[in-house]
């Protein structure tokens, strides 16, 4: 029966459009049959008979001549009222069930092929007239055993029900030839980039703007938006594979502005905006906001997305930083599971990490993988990247820094977006468009007072700054650093002063960059401003940006003098920052000007034991490190408050019974400042001291420096690409 056939076709074409038909939206015994079937295909007659698709007319038309009869038979058995649900045999019965089926399969297919994009209706083209002949062979299944003796129809409606099978039974698969000749030009053009030639500018205007009607920049925009988002939806096992529909967007991204040219109006520019905003597919600072990462995607020791994903020998998958730190302070357990681990060895976990790009993606995140990771950590990045998408996209990439140079200020700005969202692409991007010469352009729009431009440019050059190489090229180029800064003081927009705090993060990854970057005039305070008045993902990019200032000891004075410090204390209380704000203090103690810098905050050491009690598991290691360096090089003052603050003793008791290795032995060794302070009046005694100092001597005492700070320096938030 029918739907056995849906079955087969479904396992042939697993990305099918047709999926949702195996749910049924309703329970057809509960209802009156016949009306249902009526008023559904009548539906599906009314939506679909006045429009035509961009492609698979005469197919569409086809179904819905099929589709017509049944709408003419179930009209003919409602108004009658010969027939109800109790009088069906079960033959028939069943026999009304499979075409609910075909008809709501007819709806997913007819709708499919009407809100597709041109190109992707091209591309598909062989797989959907497949499915179109599917229907035919459905449909003729069911009228050959379509019990009509049982119904009281009349000799017309018979006659063309009879009619109907026949036709049926003689037609074939059925591929436009018009339409078939365009889908080869298209792959003919595709071809001719995979061999590294630029196809011939006519020709590509007589096929985009003249054959298919994509003649300006809306247009243009949403057939690459379209075949972005089948992007997110692939499978790794259907055609087209992923390396060709990049390689379709980027030939179509480039003939978007080789055939239209870059004056954009900046109002629809904005509206695009704001239609993703609704859509969900905003960029990840503001997503980390709105949006929930799924939690197979959170490392269960961090509980943040994880970027390099691993298998251990118990096979639970953890971060590889994260399970390589657990391994590191001695554990021999599963964190999860509790489970002895048999060996040490961490496998790659490529489908989950796959998994995570496309939830990225799907979301407007660039999910940046470690510079240094090995060629197959990155396979699925690589695998979908084929020599016609580098080609089209050098060719973009030309394009658009020839704008840079020498268009108009509108042509600039839409230039400027352009290498804003390539340059999210991928590291091969980054680094053809920043050798091709783009820095100093965009520096240039850094200045500018066209909103558009500055923003897009600073978010240009935050991209660029993921790669490394690109990272020297900006510092190198004069006067690059001070512009980024005067956007972070004085941008037009919220989101241009965020994504300069973003690229001064980035930068500051370059341990030489920290102090140059800190004596830029207004650096510091800008980000403190930003700190403490910012957006949640203003705040996140300012103090991730501070925690790496914060590293390069030449930088005390300036946090100080700046009123870093005191955000940063206020940043204790507030949520998604606190745990880099209690890592940057504890950097900062451990200098004693530092430490009186601190001490002298009201509300520091407050906010510290309020991360003990309540923080992450970092957070309390970041805390209680912070109190201990204050203790040490804060003099008796600073000591004083720590001893005495509320429910200390609790919670550095909590700590060296259920904290981490590196909690508990700075725990272990608070508590040692109090036995030396405070023994008598405090009585701590009871805290199990002695228990807890057993691996805290001071020639097994860890005093390195990183060994003190739990909060890792790469943190992947701010430094990913939105997409707009």
């Amino acid at each position: 029966m029918a739907s056995a056939a849906i079955f087969s076709s479904q396992m042939r074409r697993r990305r099918s459009p047709l999926l949702e038909a195996f749910l049924a939206p309703v329970d057809l015994a509960d209802v009156a049959l016949v009306e249902t079937l009526a008023a559904l295909s009548a539906d599906l007659v009314a939506s679909f008979s006045e429009k035509t698709p961009p492609f698979q007319r005469r197919n569409s038309r086809s179904l819905l001549r099929k589709v017509e009869v049944f709408v003419v038979l179930l009209d003919n058995l409602r108004d009658s009222g010969s027939v109800s649900y109790s009088d069906l045999s079960s033959t028939a019965v069943l026999c009304f069930k499979e075409l609910y089926l075909l008809l709501y399969r007819s709806k997913l297919l007819l709708d499919y092929c009407f809100r597709s994009s041109k190109l992707w209706l091209l591309i598909q083209n062989h797989s959907i007239s497949g499915h179109f002949h599917d229907l035919n062979q459905e449909i003729c299944t069911l009228l050959d055993v379509f019990p009509l003796e049982e119904l009281n129809l009349g000799d017309d409606i018979r006659e063309q029900f009879e009619l109907l099978q026949k036709q049926s039974r003689r037609l074939k698969l059925f591929i436009d030839e018009h339409e078939e000749e365009l889908r080869l030009k298209l792959f003919l053009f595709l071809d001719e980039f995979e061999k590294g030639k630029i196809p011939d500018e006519l020709e590509l205007y007589s096929f985009f703007v003249e054959k298919l009607g994509i003649r300006d920049p809306k247009s243009f925009r949403i057939e690459i938006e379209y075949m972005e988002e089948q992007i997110v939806n692939h499978e790794g096992d259907v055609d087209p594979t992923l390396s060709v529909i990049n390689g379709f967007v980027a030939m179509t991204r480039y003939c978007r502005f080789l055939l239209c040219g870059f004056e954009e109006d900046e109002v629809e520019w904005r509206s695009a905006k704001q239609r993703k905003l609704k859509k969900g597919l905003i960029s990840q600072e503001i997503a980390e906001t709105f949006l929930t990462i799924p939690k197979d995607f959170c490392c269960p020791i961090s509980l943040d997305l994880m970027r390099d994903p691993v298998i251990i020998s118990t096979g639970q998958t953890y971060e590889r930083d994260s399970i390589s730190r657990w391994m590191d302070e001695g554990h021999s357990t599963c964190p999860k599971t509790g489970q002895m681990l048999v060996h040490n060895r961490l496998v790659p976990n490529r489908a989950l990490r796959h998994l995570i790009v496309q939830w990225c993606i799907a979301h407007g995140n660039h999910l940046d993988l470690p510079e240094n990771m090995d060629p197959s950590a990155e396979s699925f990045a690589a695998g979908s990247t084929s020599n016609a998408a580098m080609e089209a996209n050098k060719a973009t990439a030309t394009l658009l820094i020839q704008q840079l140079a020498s268009g108009s200020p509108g042509a600039k700005a839409t230039a400027a977006r352009g290498i804003r969202l390539l340059a999210k692409t991928g590291r091969k991007n980054r680094a053809y468009i920043a050798e091709a010469g783009s820095i100093p352009y965009l520096k240039e729009l850094l200045s500018s007072s066209n909103s558009v431009a500055q923003e897009n440019s600073v978010t240009a050059l935050l991209n660029l700054s993921i790669h490394d190489t690109n990272k020297a090229r900006i510092m190198d180029e004069e006067g690059c650093l001070e512009c980024v800064v005067q956007v972070l003081r004085f941008g037009h927009t919220t989101e241009a002063r965020e994504n300069a705090a973003a690229t001064l993060f980035s930068l500051s990854a370059v341990h030489e960059y920290k102090k140059k970057i800190a004596d830029e005039d207004g650096a510091v305070e800008a980000l403190a401003q930003l700190l403490r008045e910012g957006t949640p993902r203003g705040k996140k990019d300012a103090v991730t940006a501070l925690y790496n200032l914060s590293t390069h000891m030449d930088n005390l004075w300036r946090l100080i003098q700046s009123g870093a410090v005191k955000a940063l204390v206020v940043a204790l209380g507030v949520e998604g920052v606190a745990e880099e704000a209690a890592g940057a203090l504890a950097l900062i103690v451990r200098q004693p000007t530092g430490a009186e810098a601190v001490g002298n905050e009201e509300m520091a050491v407050a906010g510290l034991i309020g991360m003990m009690r309540c923080g992450t598991p970092r957070g309390k290691e970041n805390a209680v490190a912070a109190l201990l360096e204050l203790c040490r090089c804060g003099g008796a003052a600073a000591t004083e408050k720590v001893l005495n603050a509320p429910a200390l003793a609790g919670l550095i008791q909590t700590l060296l019974f259920t904290g981490t290795k590196r909690a508990r032995r700075k725990a272990a060794s608070l508590a040692r400042v109090f036995q030396r302070g405070v023994n008598a009046s405090l009585n701590i005694s009871g805290l199990g001291v002695g228990y807890a100092f057993a691996g805290n001597s001071a020639a097994n005492r860890d005093t390195s420096f990183a060994g003190d700070v739990a909060v890792p320096v790469p943190v992947s938030v701010s430094v990913s690409v939105p997409v707009l």
